[in-house]
């Protein structure tokens, strides 16, 4: 049975301080329980004070990107051992941002998932379409078109350490959110394809997070849906009295 995954993304938010801040706040007030996973991913430059704050708790620590190279001449980049002596368990890769903003393609998510995969840390490979796409009607191709990519050459065991994480574009702090039908297709339909890729064993072991504009009122309802996960949480997961909601409607339902 699959658990429950809620991570958050804090993108280029907090500092220092407030990022420590929010950390011990989630931890005074998030009841200890094995039933979901829960990762935060501050920016890079903090990845060491909220790693200190985590320490002994049952939540894990995550970066938001990743160089695929082991060390060399890669300016301003970070490498897995690097994330890994700051104790991440989690990265996130190929998030739109990244693909939109920094060009990022589907052949640089995958040699990141690798060298992720190969350092025993686990990936988290985000797919969307944007608006444009959507309206066009293709959603499952550029959807499947990213994942089929993103994930060539893996193993089946290679594949069953990854989490996905699928993002509409659209619904990305926009205040818009996928329908909880909306989303349950595409979940559906990524699993389907894991399971053409692979088999079924393996497309019914991987979690599938949702992201885009997840907050406390939809969770519930997104969340019960039964190919989605969990979710990659943006600005809901920036503050303790958005976020520990959604975890804790995680919690419910896996009860």
């Amino acid at each position: 049975m699959r658990k429950f995954f809620i991570a958050g993304n804090w993108k280029m938010n907090l500092l220092r301080d407030s990022s420590v801040a929010l950390v011990h706040q989630l931890l005074a007030q998030l009841n200890s329980s094995n039933n979901v996973d829960v990762a935060v991913c501050p920016p890079n430059v903090y990845l060491h004070d909220v790693g200190v704050a985590l320490r002994g708790s049952l939540i894990r620590l995550g970066a938001q990107n990743v160089h695929h190279a082991a060390e060399g001449a890669f300016t301003g980049e970070v490498s897995c051992s690097m994330l890994q002596e700051f104790g991440c368990s989690y990265v996130i890769l190929g998030h739109s941002e990244r693909r939109a903003i920094f060009g990022e393609t589907d052949l640089d998510v995958n040699t990141k998932l690798k060298a992720v995969l190969k350092s025993s840390m686990t990936p988290i490979v985000c797919v969307g379409e944007t608006l444009a796409q959507r309206e066009a009607g293709s959603t499952q191709t550029v959807v499947r078109g990213q994942c089929t990519h993103s994930l060539a050459g893996l193993t089946a065991e290679q594949m069953t350490k990854t989490v996905l994480a699928y993002e509409p574009v659209w619904a990305i702090g926009t205040g818009k959110t996928a329908t909880p039908a909306q989303a349950e297709e595409v979940h559906a339909d990524i699993r389907q394809l894991l399971e053409s890729m692979f088999d079924r064993t393996v497309a019914n072991s991987v979690v599938i997070q949702y992201g885009g504009s997840v907050k406390a009122d939809n969770a519930n309802e997104l969340l019960s849906q039964p190919n989605i996960d969990g979710a990659l949480v943006g600005g809901a997961s920036l503050k303790a009295e958005s976020f520990l909601p959604i975890l804790e409607a995680a919690l419910k339902i896996m009860k």
